[in-house]
């Protein structure tokens, strides 16, 4: 049964951090990770998520419905790593699954290579290698550019990127849902942030360390991306053991495309996991 979706606050390192809820609560945890976008990225896939695992889908400082703001140095992968680390301290969570999504998923690779704590990992359309940033988001490396870019100006740009990362037309009520964190200046500062933070060397020198932990890990991947291309998550599989592809229809955010065959691919791969692990 499709199970509800809560949203929830826990203090981490002082800062309110929000996160999106589903499942019971002795479930295995799935903590669930955005990238330059928020929590609301999973919001179609968490009530069949929350079928088999209790999912939190963090928004990070500055992100979402979070409290607090990034600098460039906080923003960082392996910065944002920890948090989520703190984070997993905080609601009482030790070893669990991550999924993660566009930057998201370099943190969750951060996070499979180094904390010794994640049995199972998902990587959506996320970046890897040398696949990011990408244009769009690379200028923002530039101090000036972020010196120069005002709220509305981020909207917008927000706007046309939101619509293109779906193959459907997301309906003015959807777009709005997605960019209402972005009226705020501090968000809109922690967006550009995480823009000027992205740097490819942090998934590159994880390539060998995620090669030796062999964590198992599926990714599910809407095929039609033109910001993250397939060809990646395809070298992935090719290069680091223990990982599987599945392709579903849809471009960068392929849950709302595809949310019934996303949550399948993600449940399947999960539930495997914890079937192996049980006595």
């Amino acid at each position: 049964m499709a199970q509800p979706v809560e949203r929830h606050t826990v203090d981490v390192n002082g800062i309110p951090l929000s996160y999106l809820a589903a499942g019971d609560e002795g479930a295995p945890p799935l903590i669930l990770l955005h990238g330059t976008f928020w929590s609301r990225v999973w919001q179609p896939v968490l009530p069949a998520l929350g079928e088999h695992s209790r999912c939190y889908a963090l928004d990070f400082p500055g992100f979402g419905r979070s409290g607090g703001e990034l600098d460039v140095e906080q923003a960082s992968v392996p910065a944002l790593a920890q948090t989520v680390l703190d984070a997993a301290d905080a609601l009482g969570i030790g070893e669990f699954d991550v999924a993660a999504h566009d930057i998201g998923g370099g943190v969750a690779q951060q996070l499979a290579a180094y904390s010794g704590r994640v049995r199972k990992m998902v990587l959506m359309n996320a970046v890897m290698f040398d696949s990011w940033p990408v244009p769009a988001v690379e200028r923002f490396r530039d101090p000036d550019v972020r010196a120069n870019t005002s709220e509305e100006d981020l909207l917008a740009a927000r706007r046309k990127s939101t619509q293109g990362c779906a193959v459907r037309t997301l309906t003015e009520e959807e777009l709005e849902d997605y960019l209402s964190p972005w009226h705020s200046p501090a968000r809109s500062r922690s967006w550009m942030a995480m823009a000027a933070a992205a740097d490819p060397r942090y998934t590159l020198d994880l390539v060998p360390a995620l090669k030796e932990a062999a964590i198992p890990t599926r990714l599910v991947w809407g095929r039609d991306d033109d910001f993250q291309k397939i060809g990646f998550a395809r070298r992935y599989v090719e290069e680091v053991p223990n990982a599987d592809l599945v392709e579903v229809d849809g471009k960068h955010i392929p849950t709302e495309d595809s949310p019934d065959a996303v949550a399948t691919a993600m449940r399947e791969h999960l539930a495997a996991q914890h079937s192996a692990k049980a006595p």
